[in-house]
């Protein structure tokens, strides 16, 4: 496992880069190595998802690898409504609660992840029929969940992924039985529970021109009706060798001339093949070998696309540091992306910065790289 951070070690890395990056593929673990959070201190924090074990600290290469590299934490799952509202009287709050001490002990604020979302809902609250219950089940889970961590989180993803890919609203449950206002009655209910805590909208392909306008149209509409909204989420769910750039920076430049904040918040690039593009978690595609080509490890041409791609992305969010304040990644390391089982499940991928043994890999460094050169 990596030893303790040294800060002044930033230069010496991304002087090294591709160089260092191919004697990284073969160390042991020893090697003393530059640490994200501080590399970047005086631009954006730099945030990760945590799944229960790390959470625990029952992950070890985690639990060394975490505090050195991320300043941010957002839970990939205990948070959402099936795991801490299970039934109607009933919350579950166990390792959320652990999620806040654990952001203590190592001075990691922590983005809660996520009031209202389609997606993993308690089997109770979709058997709703009434109108006016499922409204009380709405009013009271954003107020039971935020009112507790209110002043224990730093932010919160309060809506989720509301939106279809041409910008229009989704027909969820939420919009079937509270119409298009839920949005902003969710952030009027947040704000009122957690005064005193950032409030965000969270979407993925909204950099995308279509579901980008629909996001800035409810944006505006959140604002018009004189309730609080602090920023927006681009979830950068994207693919080796076809990041989107210029429609990055354009809904960076937009988003921000809203007058809210600006992050990316579940970052991960694939190199798998898929047929789709977003991350709409209830699309599934047919397992076949040709769609796991990557078992025995990743290609040097890929891995090498894969970190020139995390150079470009850091490359531009440093152009816009005025604008950003947080990139989050989503997952520590590789073994742990979500993408290892969606939308195929079993399949080997490597879309993070660290590898499975939690060593760093080219694109580390090319990150590091991108602050030595700028």
């Amino acid at each position: 496992m990596m030893k303790r951070i040294i800060p002044g070690a930033a230069m010496l890395y991304g002087s090294l880069l591709l160089a260092g990056c191919a004697a990284s593929q073969k160390n042991t673990g020893s090697e003393q190595l530059p640490s994200l959070k501080e590399v970047f201190s005086k631009d954006f924090a730099i945030g990760t998802a945590l799944n229960a074990a790390q959470i625990e600290e029952k992950d070890p290469g985690a639990a060394k690898l975490v505090p050195q590299q991320f300043n941010m934490a957002t839970p990939e799952n205990i948070m959402k409504a099936e795991v801490i509202h299970p039934r109607w009287n009933e919350y579950n709050f166990t390792l959320a609660d652990k999620l806040i001490e654990y952001g203590k002990k190592h001075d990691i604020k922590i983005n809660g992840h996520t009031l209202i979302w389609h997606s993993q809902l308690p089997a109770f609250a979709r058997q709703i029929q009434s109108v006016d219950s499922f409204r009380l089940f709405f009013t009271n889970h954003i107020n039971t969940v935020a009112g507790r961590y209110s002043g224990k989180v730093f932010s919160w993803d309060v809506v989720n992924e509301a939106l279809n890919e041409d910008g229009s609203m989704r027909k969820s449950i939420f919009l079937s039985k509270l119409g298009d206002g839920f949005v902003t009655e969710a952030f009027r209910l947040a704000q009122t529970a957690s005064p005193n805590t950032e409030l965000y909208y969270n979407d993925y392909n909204n950099e995308q021109p279509a579901k980008r306008a629909g996001c800035i149209a409810l944006i505006k509409k959140v604002q018009a009706a004189g309730v609080r909204i602090d920023g927006v989420g681009i979830q950068g769910h994207w693919h080796v060798g076809k990041v989107p750039l210029k429609d990055i920076e354009e809904s960076i430049l937009q988003y921000a001339a809203l007058g809210v904040k600006v992050m990316f918040t579940e970052l991960d690039i694939e190199v798998l093949p898929r047929n789709f593009q977003g991350a709409e978690v209830s699309q599934r595609m047919q397992n076949t070998p040709a769609m796991n080509p990557y078992t025995n490890g990743l290609p040097d041409s890929v891995q090498q696309q894969l970190a020139d791609d995390y150079e470009a992305l850091f490359k531009l969010f440093l152009k816009h540091k005025d604008k950003i304040t947080r990139v989050t990644f989503w997952g520590v390391d590789d073994g742990q992306s979500w993408l290892n089982g969606w939308p195929i499940r079993g399949r080997t991928n490597y879309p993070l910065l660290f590898d499975r043994q939690f060593k760093p890999k080219p694109a580390f460094f090319k990150v590091i790289g991108t602050k030595t050169k700028s």
